[in-house]
């Protein structure tokens, strides 16, 4: 009798807590499974999107590869800013506006054009990272080739860290100061970067320091 007695009475503990407590129980159950189920889709959606950037970019690389194509530069242009544009968190889209901006500057003569794109790109880069160190440097060359040299050199000092591309951003630096007029400068420049070469001595770079009357062995 005493078992039955603490049953009943475990049975109707049990009911009790239920009735106190069994709501926000089924709410919070609920809340956990809208909270799974919410997050399969959000990465379903997520993946969907990667896959048709990815779509999109090799598109984008076939008709820049399209030398035969009249309409190419449209094309090019239409998917780099659908990309921009449909896709702007995706790395695809910092890609075409890369692309893009080559054509501008390579194809078209617009550096003015490819900075608009590069600037874009850039503010989705943030300020570290191997892609960030690209496009600045795509940036400061378009700047660079629209004769905007100060905004050039702004540009190369924002990069905080160039790691391997301390060279190449140095003597770059001292192509704009030697089209600024000051020669001095770009000589300290052009031998920063061979400083910096880990790939060695480069013979375009050699070139310049001969121009400015360094010889190899200065």
């Amino acid at each position: 009798m005493a078992e039955m007695r603490t049953e009943e009475e475990t049975v109707q503990a049990i009911k009790d807590w239920w009735k106190k407590n069994g709501s926000s129980l089924l709410i919070g159950i609920a809340a956990a499974l809208a909270i799974v189920f919410g997050w399969q889709a959000w990465q379903n959606h997520q993946m969907q999107q990667r896959t048709e950037a990815a779509s999109q970019f090799a598109e984008l690389i076939n008709a820049y590869s399209d030398e035969t194509d009249e309409n190419r530069a449209d094309t090019v242009a239409y998917i780099a800013k659908e990309l921009q544009e449909e896709y702007s968190d995706s790395a695809f889209a910092i890609y075409g506006m890369l692309m893009l901006a080559r054509q501008q500057v390579m194809d078209q003569g617009d550096p003015e054009a490819a900075i608009e794109s590069l600037t874009w790109a850039q503010e989705k880069t943030g300020e570290s990272g191997p892609l960030t160190l690209v496009v600045r440097n795509r940036l400061a060359r378009a700047q660079f080739a629209a004769e905007k040299y100060d905004e050039a050199l702004a540009t190369i000092d924002s990069v905080n860290d160039a790691g391997s591309f301390s060279a190449i951003f140095t003597e770059l630096r001292g192509d704009i100061l030697l089209a600024q007029g000051n020669r001095e400068g770009a000589r300290e420049a052009y031998l920063a970067a061979r400083e910096q070469n880990q790939q060695g001595r480069s013979g375009i770079l050699e070139l310049k320091l001969s121009d400015l009357g360094v010889g190899e062995g200065a």
